[in-house]
């Protein structure tokens, strides 16, 4: 099982980067697709989760009208598209997958982990 991700970068405040994560080992079609981000010295914090077939997305509240999740099951990808970014999005993004049927924000309900990618947004 691998999922790795990249895409990420420094970035000025109101800038864009889209985040991309590519999976191989599992069958991609059946798990819905999480983007989680950790910021030194804090906690794993839910950013957003794509459904298995795409058609339904959540996003914390943070990130609500920012960030953008959307993913192409022929390609085995998943993207995270972020815009306006603040310097409060500065973190390490890492992508996941889940076969729990519900929407969650979770960690412990994500069966597999990218390695992450560090996004950094300067003032």
């Amino acid at each position: 099982v691998q999922l790795q991700a990249s895409g990420g970068g420094l970035v000025q405040a109101g800038g864009s980067l889209r985040l991309s994560c590519a999976i191989s080992g599992f069958t991609f079609d059946d798990y819905a697709m999480g983007w989680f981000r950790q910021a030194p010295g804090m906690e794993r914090e839910f950013v957003g989760r794509i459904s298995w077939g795409g058609g339904s997305t959540v996003y914390a509240d943070s990130v609500k009208g920012r960030f953008t999740i959307f993913r192409d099951n022929a390609k085995k990808t998943v993207h995270l598209q972020m815009n306006s970014l603040k310097p409060g999005d500065t973190a390490v993004y890492y992508c996941a997958a889940s076969s729990y049927s519900q929407p969650t924000v979770v960690p412990g309900r994500y069966d597999y982990w990218g390695q992450g990618t560090q996004v950094t947004v300067s003032s």
